[in-house]
């Protein structure tokens, strides 16, 4: 293909749409972190636990991430300009990725001390750690409650509903370390616990910095099919041919399409437009129209002079 297309078919079309409940869930969930991280750091400190410490710090980086989100949240609503024309929606995306990464330094850090710890394990007041350990899971609770319904609208929201999650499972096992040091004094489960929790800290953020670095490399949202996307293009009454097609994430369930058609039918690109966004959710698309017979043309690399004048 030569590279030279009729444009006389090609248009735009933008959505800029904020959720509002997103910034209101995460500075609410935000005051109830701070005030049990204290509890728990203060909790920490008189108990010796480290499990207890570890869930008080994989706190502080819940603050951390709800402000991270704020921040990407905000810049996410600057308006597009002529050198960011897409606006600052990645912001959001990579202050996700930042906060997944941040979970997972936190976790090696943990795994660390915790390793540190086996070969003698200090003497942990148990029945503080329950205790304080059963008044962080509420907070934690608490929390996830007030960003659960905005976590969709988000991957920042999201990823601070992950560090509350992961929290919450440090919570359940700083509470079962501290019955077992309550009920038995087997110090050794502090820093057993502490390890098995970094683990799940691991492992619920791995979908978070899997998505973020999906959105930023551009490639199809997994919940969307480009090849059913191509049928029901075609399907599009005087659509001959459908190439070139692109589909990516401009940020947090802002999907943006690229495709070319090969048609002669002036109605085929509302019609196109309509199905992305009533089908597909896909507001922001760029779709380029061919006539059939440019179309062929470009294509015939090795036709005779008789073949492409005949297409004419």
């Amino acid at each position: 293909m030569s590279g030279k297309h009729d444009h006389h078919g090609h248009k735009h079309r933008h959505l800029h749409a904020h959720s509002t409940q997103a910034p209101r869930a995460l500075v609410r969930a935000m005051i109830v972190t701070i005030i049990f991280m204290v509890i728990e750091l203060v909790g920490g400190y008189f108990s010796n636990s480290l499990a207890l410490v570890s869930d008080a710090a994989h706190m502080l980086t819940d603050v951390g991430a709800i402000l991270l989100s704020l921040f990407a949240i905000w810049m996410a609503k600057r308006p597009a300009n002529w050198v960011m024309s897409f606006g600052y929606h990645r912001a959001e995306i990579l202050g996700a990725l930042a906060s997944g990464l941040a979970i997972w330094l936190i976790s090696g850090l943990l795994v660390y001390e915790a390793v540190q710890r086996m070969s003698a394990p200090p003497e942990v007041n148990g029945p503080i750690v329950f205790v304080v350990a059963i008044v962080g899971l509420i907070a934690n609770l608490v929390s996830m409650r007030m960003l659960h319904g905005a976590q969709h609208d988000s991957l920042n929201v999201r990823a601070a509903y992950l560090h509350m999650l992961s929290d919450a499972l440090g919570s359940v096992g700083a509470v079962i370390a501290g019955g077992v040091l309550w009920w038995t004094g087997w110090r050794p489960i502090d820093p057993i616990i502490t390890i098995l929790f970094a683990a799940l800290m691991l492992f619920s953020s791995w979908a978070l910095v899997k998505e973020s670095l999906a959105v930023l490399m551009e490639s199809t949202p997994s919940s969307i099919d480009p090849q059913d996307v191509k049928g029901h293009l075609l399907e599009i009454e005087g659509v001959q041919e459908v190439h070139d097609l692109h589909i990516w994430s401009v940020g947090s369930g802002k999907l943006a399409l690229s495709v070319h058609m090969v048609t002669d039918s002036e109605e085929a690109l509302e019609a196109a437009n309509a199905l992305m966004e009533t089908m597909f959710g896909i507001a922001h698309t760029t779709i380029q129209i061919e006539h059939p017979k440019t179309f062929r043309s470009e294509r015939c690399y090795d036709c005779t002079p008789l073949e492409l004048k005949q297409m004419k």
